[in-house]
C-alpha cells in the first residue's frame, strides 16, 4: 500500500536512493533531500511495508499567484501503478488557489499532463548541465 506525505521528518537520504533515472549528473540522496526541503510544497509517496520513498513531486510558490512544478519522479519499479498520477492530483489540489500552475517538460510527456488536466503552452528555459547534480557546498 501507498500512503501520501507532506512531511520530512522522517526521510533521511538513504530514503532517496534510485531517482533521476537517466540523468547523466543526478542529484546526490543528500541534495535531493535538500531540494524536497527548500520545495514550497512537496508530496511524497511511500511505500508502507518498506517504508522506502518510491515517488515524489516539488513545487515552488509565490504563495500568491503563481507555482512552479520542477520535478515529479517516480521509482522505476513502481511506475505505471498510479503513483505518478495521483502525485500530480495532490499537487495540483493544493494549489488550486492559485492564479497558475505552470510545468515544464519534454514534448513526450506532455499528453500525460493533458490527461492531468493541464494545458500546451509554450515557454523558454536555459539548462546549465554541469549543475545538474545541484549546487555542492
Amino acid at each position: 500500500m501507498i500512503k501520501y506525505t507532506t512531511e520530512l521528518e522522517n526521510i533521511q537520504p538513504e530514503s532517496l536512493q534510485g531517482f533521476f533515472v537517466d540523468w547523466p549528473n543526478p542529484p546526490s540522496p543528500v541534495t535531493h533531500l535538500k531540494l524536497l526541503n527548500g520545495s514550497s510544497h512537496k508530496i511524497l509517496a511511500i511505500d508502507s511495508e518498506s517504508g522506502e520513498v518510491v515517488g515524489f513531486i516539488t513545487a515552488i510558490s509565490d504563495g500568491v499567484l503563481s507555482a512552479y512544478i520542477p520535478l515529479l519522479e517516480v521509482l522505476p519499479a513502481y511506475k505505471n501503478n498510479g503513483i505518478g498520477k495521483e502525485l500530480v492530483q495532490r499537487m495540483i489540489e493544493e494549489l488550486k488557489n492559485l492564479y497558475m500552475v505552470d510545468l515544464l517538460c519534454d514534448d513526450h510527456l506532455q499528453p500525460y499532463y493533458e490527461k492531468q488536466g493541464m494545458m500546451k503552452a509554450s515557454g523558454m528555459i536555459i539548462r546549465n548541465y554541469q549543475h545538474q547534480a545541484g549546487i555542492l557546498e
